[in-house]
């Protein structure tokens, strides 16, 4: 699979294509300047070499007297006639002191009864640098139109297309959690305008939307803590006032196990709406290590076990002292719940990270949904499964990295809190 090509700006983009297109157009154009203008003064010259080839001829015929004017005319008896031809050749010029190219018309006529040689030659020195002349002229005139043409492009397409990018920039900075309404800006081309209302129209009901869920998972979970209380007290008043047989004991202890987790859920639920509605702003230098500690120590005390626990300094963090219990318990309880022999589960601290890892016989089979919400790998698991997805959402709020790996038979879960 090919690696995806990096993305680029609309007007880097648009602006590397007039580019492109500019550079073989005016290269090709120059190209094609230079032979044209080459052989039209080819043309010339040769033009010229016969027109003075047919003077000379001229004067022999009326005065049949030859004569010469090396190495501009030469003109020769000779015994056969032969074709004419035309080439270019090297002479020296004593004046320069150097080799010039000279365009060469060499004709044979028999005039008066005689064979004449008849050679004509022509500088195209100077026909050389008019054609450079020439072509860098038309070269440098074209650059700077394709500069001037350049900028207004440029300038051009960038008023053209600001709209679209001042909308672009504010669809950027839209919070569905802000009860401010996403502000765009007008324009005058029919296309702009009609993205804008649609974005418009969407982001308002993206808005109403969150905001009717937001309030609707608020209520609901203050409205079910007072009739699920009230049932776990006549559950126990039951159990305590009345004379049940065991079925009816395990019947009713189930009851309560089961408001006691759906009393969880909607606390977690509760405290995950908090997060993403950033409520918790009670900043505070916490240390991680001194948290995990209490943590690790109530988890011993409430189920005998034994965790190891590694540190060699104090690791501060600057987050919500809540969050940081909340943090290190979800983690050591998802150790706890998941760990195979109940006595491996080993937490380790350092200069900027945590290391939780636990005991298991193998690897999580969709390892990428495990910081999902409600996601059990196991149905048979109890959890509710919001244990590591507030784990997540915490870390998101603060910009740590949190990471699962499988590794010597252990799920380990190392949080980086890029101090």
């Amino acid at each position: 699979m090919h690696k995806k090509d990096k993305p680029i700006k609309l007007l880097r983009k648009a602006s590397k294509s007039f580019l492109l297109l500019s550079a073989v157009l005016m290269i090709a154009s120059t190209i094609a300047l230079y032979f044209y203008t080459k052989n039209l003064l080819k043309n010339e010259v040769e033009e010229e070499l016969f027109s003075t080839e047919a003077r000379i001829e001229s004067a022999i015929k009326i005065n049949d007297i030859s004569f010469s004017l090396p190495p501009v005319i030469e003109v020769v008896e000779v015994k056969e006639l032969e074709e004419l031809f035309l080439k270019d050749t090297l002479i020296y010029d004593p004046s320069q002191n150097e080799d010039e190219v000279f365009r060469e018309l060499s004709t044979f006529k028999r005039i008066n009864g005689k064979n004449y040689r008849i050679t004509v030659r022509n500088l195209v020195v100077e026909s050389k640098d008019i054609l450079i002349a020439i072509d860098v002229s038309y070269f440098i005139i074209i650059l700077l139109v394709f500069l001037f043409l350049f900028y207004s492009n440029v300038e051009g397409n960038r008023k053209l297309w600001f709209p679209f990018f001042k909308n672009l920039e504010a669809m950027k900075n839209f919070s569905v959690k802000s009860e401010k309404q996403i502000v765009l800006v007008d324009s005058d081309i029919l296309e702009f305008q009609e993205l804008s209302n649609e974005i418009s129209l969407l982001t308002n009901k993206v808005q109403d939307d969150y905001q009717n869920l937001k309030q609707l998972t608020e209520d609901v979970s203050h409205e079910m803590q007072t009739p699920l209380a009230i049932m776990q007290a006549k559950i126990e008043n039951i159990i305590n006032t009345n004379k049940i047989d065991d079925d009816q004991y395990k019947l009713f202890s189930s009851l309560q196990k089961d408001i006691q987790r759906l009393k969880q859920l909607i606390k977690r639920l509760t405290l995950l709406t908090k997060i993403e509605n950033n409520q918790f702003i009670n900043i505070d230098k916490v240390d991680i290590a001194a948290s995990l500690g209490k943590t690790i120590q109530n988890f011993k005390e409430l189920f005998n076990l034994e965790i190891g626990f590694q540190y060699k300094h104090p690791l501060f963090v600057s987050m919500d002292p809540y969050l940081v219990e909340v943090l290190c318990n979800n983690l050591i309880s998802n150790a706890v719940k998941h760990d195979v022999k109940k006595d491996e589960i080993l937490v380790s601290c350092s200069h900027n990270s945590m290391i939780i890892s636990n005991s298991g016989e193998k690897q999580i089979e969709n390892p990428e949904k495990l910081f999902n919400r409600f996601y059990r790998e196991s149905k048979s698991n109890q959890s509710t499964g919001l244990g590591l997805a507030i784990v997540k959402k915490i870390c998101d709020l603060y910009g740590f990295e949190i990471s699962y790996k499988f590794h010597d038979a252990r799920h380990i879960f190392t949080v980086n809190f890029r101090i």
